[in-house]
């Protein structure tokens, strides 16, 4: 059953990565961009995208708490993972329901749209982790514990990389565009086939997730606008719950 325990980050469209500095920085409704704006302003909507990702976890982890001791657990769970395809089924409407949050996470003219965004992404997310939590809990509670912990650590250091050496990592883009068309095909395979990926690929996807983690935060410095710290926040909690998803993985395997 874990062998089909596997889902990519969905984000075939991630705009702050694609704005270029030849644009009139104050051309947009939502503010210019975080590396051309005052210091205070730019320290405001760091703030504020690391608040939002903070109130993004918290949310996850309420919701996870209520699925997982919400008595029809078991049954999400088997009409989840219990037919062959109902896992590619999942992560189909994963995929879909991703688009759709980060696109309302976007928006320039609504903040209801983009909180709404936001609220769905995350919940998107909790849905799509309530399998293999609920194995993770089954076989040792201690295990998320762990995972969290290793994952929360492993994003405070790559934040730090980037907030001290100030590079732009947006160059890892189309990297990470082929890596994750590539990913969700091997996944498809697998599960279409029946056969476990393996604890290789499970380590590349960690170094997938630590890829985009570097350039979700470069963009958070350097191409993101003031008034898109909604979206910003949507992206790194994004990267954030595709790495806790494979080092869940990794210790869940180290138990095997």
């Amino acid at each position: 059953m874990r062998t089909a325990m596997v889902a990519v980050r969905f984000n075939p469209r991630t705009k702050g990565g694609k704005m270029s500095y030849s644009e009139n920085p104050y051309a947009s409704p939502m503010g210019p961009f975080a590396a051309m704006a005052e210091a205070d302003e730019r320290s405001n909507f760091i703030t504020k995208t690391y608040v939002h990702l903070a109130g993004a976890i918290a949310l996850f982890v309420a919701l996870e708490a209520i699925l997982l001791t919400t008595p029809a657990v078991a049954d999400l769970v088997g009409m989840m993972i219990g037919g062959r395809y109902s896992w590619l089924i999942v992560l189909g409407l994963f995929m879909l329901v991703s688009y759709i949050a980060q696109n309302w996470a976007q928006s320039a003219t609504s903040i209801g749209m983009q909180y709404a965004g936001l609220s769905l992404y995350v919940v998107a997310e909790a849905i799509i982790f309530t399998p293999l939590l609920y194995i993770a809990k089954t076989i040792d509670p201690q295990i998320i514990l762990s995972a969290g912990l290793t994952t929360l650590g492993l994003f405070a250091v790559l934040t730090a990389v980037v907030f001290i050496t100030r590079k732009d990592f947006s160059f890892l883009r189309g990297i990470l565009m082929f890596g994750g068309f590539a990913a969700m095909g091997f996944i498809a395979v697998a599960i279409l086939f029946s056969f476990s990926l393996g604890p290789i690929f499970t380590y590349a996807m960690i170094a997938f997730a630590c890829a985009y983690i570097l350039y979700d935060t470069s963009n958070v410095l350097h191409h993101y606008r003031i008034g898109q710290h909604v979206a910003a926040a949507l992206a790194l909690f994004a990267s954030v719950a595709l790495l806790f998803w494979y080092i869940l993985q990794l210790f869940l395997r180290s138990r095997d």
